[in-house]
């Protein structure tokens, strides 16, 4: 019996991660597809849509496009429960995909002599805060799209000679993941 056991808790590891990913992945393609009037085959919506983004993404790098972005930014920022989803999902994206990219600084913060955790740091300086030698971390939750700032003093915090993305995946996965 505990053979069985272990051997179904080991499949269920392993079968479960991969059906939930070819779930998500099958039902965003057939959800991209159904925007489309016209369906000709599984996939097409899914590319046309990446050929859209990269198309954007050409047409706001010259003058015009750069204007239509401000203009859509001030826009999206100026309506009150609007600007609350667009800050949020604009800012999330740009820490990870962006030109400034705001989870570059790896760290580790020292909660005790012997106990640290990790985090990104987010400002190296929060003078304008009247916080001199202080800096604000961001400390990502496991299993979680969500974390917290955390406001230490710099000599807490040591920087880590690690990649962001490893880092990030150690502390997501409840460091389970080496990235």
């Amino acid at each position: 019996m505990n053979w069985l056991i272990k051997n179904f808790l080991r499949g269920l590891g392993i079968v479960v991660p991969i059906a939930f990913t070819i779930y998500v992945v099958y039902e965003a393609f057939i959800s991209i597809d159904r925007l489309l009037p016209y369906r000709t085959r599984p996939g097409v919506g899914f590319a046309i849509l990446i050929a859209l983004i990269i198309l954007i993404g050409a047409l706001a790098s010259n003058f015009v496009g750069r204007r239509v972005i401000r203009l859509t930014d001030a826009l999206f920022t100026r309506a009150p429960l609007v600007r609350l989803i667009y800050a949020s999902v604009k800012d999330l994206l740009e820490a990870f995909v962006g030109d400034k990219k705001r989870f570059d600084k790896p760290v580790a913060v020292a909660i005790t002599d012997d106990v640290r955790t990790l985090g990104f740091m987010t400002q190296s300086d929060l003078a304008f805060l009247s916080m001199p030698g202080h800096v604000a971390v961001y400390m990502p939750y496991s299993y979680s799209m969500s974390g917290c700032v955390v406001v230490v003093p710099a000599s807490r915090v040591t920087p880590l000679a690690a990649d962001s993305a490893s880092v990030m995946a150690l502390i997501v996965s409840g460091g389970v993941s080496r990235g």
